[in-house]
């Protein structure tokens, strides 16, 4: 019985962990590019194992369809987002308690939305100029990923709440003026692409339920580009194998 106990309790605390470092919490230095860049992510740091050697790993090429008559995602965003960190790696948006989704039954909690340019999913191939992750968790601390695509077109105002107060450097972080609604950043229509994967970056912990909404939604030219400006690079992991994997639609 002690033996069981403690193994839950290291199961949690991994968990934990995994959870922390994904919504910002930094370990070992990581990089987008060169001798730090994802190519080596897996050697950088005994926790970064899953980077090189997992077989569910995330982003992927969203192709070879399998229908599977997923359930909606019943959306219950209500609390906007109340503050914006550049941690050098993304531009996050944090949300207090009181945004949910559920799924299949299962309720996960909205913790921050953060973005990408260009994508890291792909659709068939195809790359988009940015995507949204909003990162949710259940109550031990499984996640549950909603992924937002986002083409050039109109300014996308619900974004420019937040965009208006994007930290310049690595490590600021500012509260927001003016909510932003989690809610207003989802396509009206939500059906979307299930997959089994991890997280993109550092620790890349697999168990990561992706949820990959098909519509996208319009950003500006200029809100693309500022993403750009402020972190310098680009940060999008590039695709993995899908090793066997099913895509559900």
């Amino acid at each position: 019985m002690q033996t069981r106990t403690l193994l839950t309790t290291l199961l949690l605390f991994a968990i934990a962990s995994t959870f922390t470092t994904y919504v910002g919490a930094e370990g070992t230095h990581w990089e987008y590019s060169g001798t730090e860049g994802p190519d080596q992510w897996g050697t950088l740091d005994p926790a970064y194992k899953a980077c090189s050697s997992g077989r569910n790993q995330s982003p992927v090429d969203l192709s070879g369809f399998v229908s599977a008559n997923l359930n909606p995602i019943a959306f219950a965003y209500s609390v906007g987002g109340n503050e914006i960190i550049n941690n050098g790696h993304t531009l996050q948006v944090n949300y207090p308690a009181g945004n949910t989704i559920t799924v299949d039954g299962h309720s996960f909690e909205l913790k921050q939305f953060h973005v990408h340019v260009p994508s890291e999913n792909h659709v068939q191939g195809k790359s988009f100029p940015m995507e949204a992750h909003f990162v949710h968790a259940d109550a031990a601390g499984h996640l549950a990923v909603v992924a937002v695509f986002f083409e050039e077109g109109p300014a996308n105002t619900e974004l420019a709440k937040a965009w208006s107060q994007m930290p310049s450097k690595a490590g600021e972080k500012q509260a927001l003026r003016t909510a932003v609604s989690a809610d207003a950043l989802l396509p009206s229509t939500r059906a979307y692409y299930r997959y089994s994967g991890s997280l993109t970056t550092p620790p890349c912990s697999e168990g990561v339920t992706w949820l990959v909404l098909r519509t996208p939604i319009s950003a500006s030219k200029a809100q693309i580009d500022q993403v750009f400006r402020t972190l310098h690079h680009a940060n999008n992991r590039p695709i993995q194998p899908l090793n066997g994997r099913t895509i559900e639609e």
